[in-house]
């Protein structure tokens, strides 16, 4: 069968629906995870995309063909699919979804048991083959459909990592995005003494008032607007489409990057449980370790991705991990990533310290960052050896542990292709504004030439 196999990625399925992605590839995947792990039960969950119910049935058909079970569990966050897996003890599952991007992509998430993901290493490529002889499992009994909801369970899971006692009556501002978090929020909220400023929380697959990908600043301009105008928050969340990612507004209506939140969270951890491992990706601030090593704990750097992080944290036990692109990875939540449990740690540690979000940030902060500068270029490997070879011989040293870091005493700059489209990612760290100027201008100038 020919299908475009540019839709399987380096840790989940992604394409244009129908014209990459359609029902019949979507069936295929999904006998193909069955055949591949032999499994005789997979949950299924989606968000609110147009598409998502078309693939849902399709997935559904494919999975009881091969003969297994389907678990529906409606419409959820990505992070609720994790647990309902993990929790459950279940053999596989199946996230419908496209997480941040534009309405016209919809694609799978997949994990086995335990919540650990499939990737472009480990079951990926055998499901793609599967994808490609295009043939259906015959003679096997069909399975059944069995619906359950974890809404609710889902929400005290997540609470758990707290202490509800300690969250202090207090204004916040939610973006939704017109995504997941405007339904898997709602129990939250029940439980905790805040106001909530709601943005956006209708579920609505076509976007329709920005795309529900935090990181980039033109999509949460409206919460920061928000924020900035009202004295009386003291914090700004923003959730993407499939809301397993997060990133914080500080009281003054200013962005408040994931590299920031893994220091805070960390901080929260290893004041309760000093001395454990703590997992961040290369693009982290060098905040971020020295934080660490200051709270009593174990810094870890890796590789982006989590399909790369969740295995690390498990073979070295570490209690949490971060990345700078709003993922956060819970030990007790199955090595999982879970943007809610992040917002809630940060809430209860925002509750226990008298500092505005701005002050906490500035005690550990001392640099300036670029953030995420994206870059659409034909030749992303020559662009990325034209930089390498431009810095060669200075005095910095260059690594290729993702894409390429160069790294000096007062600054770093790291940049990489994206996984999932065709742009390279530059993200540089200086001490101050003007030399982080001058090396992102002097980077960008190379790759956009």
């Amino acid at each position: 069968m020919n299908f475009d196999r540019s839709i399987f990625k380096a840790y989940d399925i992604r394409g244009i629906y129908p014209d990459s992605l359609d029902e019949r590839i979507a069936q295929l995947i999904a006998a193909g995870l069955v055949e591949y792990l032999g499994c005789r039960e997979v949950i299924v969950g989606r968000d609110m995309r147009v598409s998502g119910d078309a693939l849902f049935t399709a997935v559904c058909e494919g999975i009881v063909s091969a003969g297994a079970d389907v678990v529906d569990i409606g419409m959820v966050s990505t992070d609720g699919l994790y647990f309902a897996v993990g929790s459950s003890g279940a053999e596989a599952g199946i996230m419908i979804t496209a997480s941040h991007n534009p309405p016209e992509y919809n694609g799978f998430k997949i994990c086995k048991a335990g919540a650990a993901p499939l990737s472009g290493t480990d079951g990926l490529p055998e499901i793609a083959n599967f994808v490609a002889r295009g043939i259906m499992p015959h003679g096997k009994p069909r399975g059944a459909v069995i619906r359950r909801n974890i809404d609710e369970a889902y929400a005290e899971h997540c609470l758990s990592f707290i202490d509800l006692k300690k969250i202090r009556p207090m204004k916040i501002a939610v973006d939704a995005g017109n995504g997941m978090a405007g339904k898997t929020l709602q129990p939250v909220f029940e439980r905790l003494p805040v106001e909530v400023e709601r943005l956006f929380f209708d579920l609505d697959g076509s976007f329709p008032n920005h795309l529900a990908s935090p990181i980039e600043p033109e999509n949460t301009a409206e919460l920061r607007a928000k924020v900035a105008s009202d004295p009386k928050i003291r914090l700004g969340v923003a959730f993407d489409g499939d809301a397993d990612r997060m990133f914080l507004i500080d009281e003054r209506g200013a962005f408040v990057g994931g590299d920031m939140v893994t220091a805070l969270v960390a901080k929260s951890l290893l004041a309760k449980f000093p001395g454990e491992a703590v997992v961040y990706n290369l693009i982290c601030s060098r905040a971020v370790p020295e934080l660490v090593k200051k709270m009593g704990g174990r810094p870890i750097r890796t590789k982006v991705g989590h399909a790369i992080i969740k295995p690390i944290m498990k073979r070295e036990n570490a209690i949490f991990g971060g990345e700078h692109s709003g993922h956060f990875y819970f030990r007790d939540n199955w090595f999982a990533d879970s943007g809610l449990i992040a917002f809630l740690v940060c809430l209860e540690l925002l509750s226990e310290e008298e500092k505005p979000l701005s002050e906490l940030i500035a005690d550990f902060d001392h640099y300036h960052r670029s953030g995420e500068i994206n870059s659409r270029v034909e030749d992303r490997d020559r662009a990325i050896n034209n930089v390498k070879s431009k810095f060669a011989g200075r005095e910095c040293e260059i690594e290729e542990l993702d894409g390429i870091t160069i790294s000096a005493k007062s600054w770093w700059a790291n940049l990489r292709p994206s996984n999932t489209e065709p742009l390279i990612r530059l993200n540089a760290e200086a001490e101050t504004p003007e030399e982080l100027d001058e090396i992102v201008g002097e980077i960008l100038k190379i790759v956009r030439s």
